[in-house]
């Protein structure tokens, strides 16, 4: 099987792993009779999409559908306009000479679109290319790019290496995006590495403004990174049922939705 491509390659895995859910790399090396490095070039492909999360000890786990993230390019044109108000209401939210942590994610990433021309004096960490990139030209802006390995399907650098760039700052307001929002349930995302690197940022920051739109509100994932009285300001569209539960202790900005 060492002729298929590599892309026919990772759809075989995927498939044979439906059925185990979990393996190892040795295994799946002897089966498509290719070295071990290529099949961790393989599992790291499909890491990055969000289809399995690579284990200790050279295993690997399929991810179940419901905690596969979608790609950024497919959130990023789902709710463009919502996201693009809130954006808009974040930004005014930020003061001169702040130090703002801006969280990877297509919400985040429309925060730093509406602080293009705004003309206010920040600094920016950031581990998202994508974020960086929209404030690059910004004169009044200062860009500090938290290295490590890049993640391609989300265009930001993992959060391990993030984490330890993280540690050397303080921040004043960290940008969260997040993918679930409830008010028993906390806030929760997909992926354990990436909830490690938001509570961190969580710890690193005097203040914490988290953007959601509707479709996060009241919805439960996998991986719980804090509790809603974690945050101090969230900025949403909606004025949904979950609101009123949520602690007395948060102000909630509701943005008016696009006409």
């Amino acid at each position: 099987m060492s002729g298929i491509t590599p892309q026919r390659r990772r759809v075989e895995i995927e498939s044979l792993m439906s059925s185990r859910a979990e393996v190892d790399i040795q295994s799946l090396a002897a089966h498509f009779g290719v070295s071990e490095m290529t099949i961790r070039r393989d599992l790291g492909t499909l890491e990055d999409e969000g289809i399995v999360r690579r284990l200790v000890g050279g295993r690997a786990l399929l991810l179940d559908a419901k905690n596969r993230e979608p790609a950024l390019s497919t959130r990023a044109l789902a709710e463009h306009e919502t996201k693009a108000h809130i954006g808009r209401a974040v930004a005014e939210l930020l003061v001169d000479d702040e130090v703002v942590f801006i969280d990877g994610g297509s919400t985040a990433l429309a925060v730093a679109h509406a602080l293009r021309g705004a003309g206010k004096r920040l600094t920016v960490l950031t581990r998202s290319l994508l974020v960086a990139s929209e404030l690059a030209e910004e004169p009044s802006v200062e860009i500090f790019m938290l290295g490590g390995r890049v993640k391609s399907s989300e265009m930001l650098t993992t959060s391990s290496t993030m984490s330890d760039d993280l540690r050397h700052y303080n921040v004043d307001t960290y940008v969260m995006g997040i993918s679930g929002v409830h008010p028993t349930r906390g806030l929760t995302d997909y992926d354990p590495d990436e909830s490690a690197g938001k509570r961190l940022a969580l710890e690193r920051s005097d203040r914490v403004i988290l953007v959601a739109d509707h479709s996060k509100l009241g919805r439960v994932l996998m991986s719980r990174v804090a509790a809603v009285d974690d945050i101090d300001v969230l900025v949403t569209d909606s004025d949904h049922e979950v609101l009123p539960n949520m602690p007395s202790s948060l102000s909630v900005v509701i943005v008016e939705p696009p006409q």
